[in-house]
């Protein structure tokens, strides 16, 4: 590479993480062309021309257990990024996201006096604020996507921005084009399933929601279903799950892989896996109901560990139950159906959650211009 040209390591540790950093790098080089970038990401950074040492899908685990069963895997992926630090010298370490991984490659990078951005703030607010003043020393710009998030560092000394969420602009896209034809069973109202994006999720979050589906058309029989299953190795989880299924049932869940705005706006409500597709099905404007199921000793060390009331990111944005949360041993088909049918009906409920999403999408725009995370990340190479 050339002295003239500025490197870049970049960690994105998840298929989100990897989407969010592929559009920040296009979003970058519109104004920087002089940017080398390597690290660790998958299909939309490889895209993105971005060299990648390890693959984004190899990162990618949930929950306590899993973290621990692979600890040797992440500690050579750590040593490795870490050695690529002192060799390459790059002039930033920009870190997306995956905090338990990111905030101690940090201090690394820190330690090495190489300049640390970091997008997508970790959850400090709502668990770990003990490391709120630990990144304030190891941090030289944190690019936050929740408004909110700008107060948490009041006083810290870190430079915290807040550059708008990448969800909205891609809603923005899916809105403004015509509906496309999607394989939706006939009949109605439509039901969109979005059970996660992860194996262990579709084993333990799907079943409740096809038991849920067949509680609904117990009481509606023309209501219909679609699943859009995030990459094709998760459709085929799905597929399994619903081959076990008697043939009525399948007969009336649509499945097509990706594709998740258009299934979401075409649906009267939702059943959403707790996560990122919460918003999105916020901005979207599509009622829901939120879900989790994980291992009961992920669960019992997460209530330990969590400092807020909810863990729908939609909740949370609203800091009020707008979607109503059905978690754990919660999560059963019966209560999910009864909130449900308030949703497809023209409720007081449905009213109230659709004025609560128009809120979510104001606040997640912003007010006022804002700069992008590419404008703020090409700002602060330059400084």
């Amino acid at each position: 590479m050339s002295a003239a040209r500025k490197k870049i390591m970049i960690v994105a540790g998840e298929m989100s993480g990897d989407q969010h950093a592929a559009r920040l790098l296009r979003d970058l080089r519109e104004r920087r062309s002089d940017v080398d970038v390597f690290g660790i990401g998958g299909d939309e950074l490889r895209a993105a021309g971005v060299q990648t040492v390890v693959d984004a899908r190899e990162m990618a685990v949930m929950g306590f257990g899993e973290v621990v069963a692979r600890y040797p895997f992440f500690r050579r992926v750590f040593k490795r990024m870490e050695a690529l630090l002192r060799l390459e010298k790059p002039d930033a370490l920009l870190l997306v996201d995956y905090p338990g991984f990111n905030l101690r490659l940090a201090a690394r990078a820190h330690a090495l006096g190489i300049p640390v951005f970091y997008y997508i703030c970790p959850m400090v607010w709502a668990w770990h604020r003990g490391r709120i003043p630990r990144m304030a020393k190891i941090l030289d710009l944190l690019m936050v996507i929740f408004p909110f998030e700008v107060d948490v560092f009041k006083g810290t000394g870190l430079r915290t921005v807040f550059v708008g969420h990448p969800l909205v602009e891609s809603v923005r896209r899916t809105l403004a084009t015509s509906l496309p034809a999607l394989p939706w069973p006939a009949g109605g109202p439509r039901v969109a399933l979005l059970p996660g994006s992860r194996p262990q999720e579709i084993a333990r979050i799907l079943p409740v929601m096809l038991d849920t589906a067949r509680e609904l058309r117990r009481r509606a029989p023309a209501t219909v279903f679609m699943i859009p299953a995030a990459s094709e190795e998760i459709r085929k989880r799905i597929e399994a799950q619903l081959a076990a299924r008697p043939a009525e049932e399948q007969a009336a869940i649509g499945l097509v892989t990706g594709r998740m705005h258009d299934v979401v706006r075409q649906a009267r409500a939702a059943m959403v896996c707790s996560g990122t597709a919460t918003l999105e099905t916020a901005l979207l404007g599509c009622p829901q109901i939120v879900v989790y199921r994980t291992t009961w000793i992920t669960y019992g060390i997460g209530r330990l560990l969590i400092q807020v009331q909810w863990i729908g990111m939609v909740n949370l944005v609203a800091n009020r139950t707008l979607c109503p949360e059905f978690i754990q041993h919660r999560a059963r088909p019966v209560a999910m159906a009864d909130a449900l049918q308030a949703l497809l009906a023209d409720t007081p409920e449905r009213a109230a959650q659709l004025e609560g999403l128009q809120e979510i999408a104001r606040a997640l725009a912003g007010e006022g211009p804002i700069k992008s995370a590419g404008q703020q990340v090409a700002e602060a190479l330059e400084s």
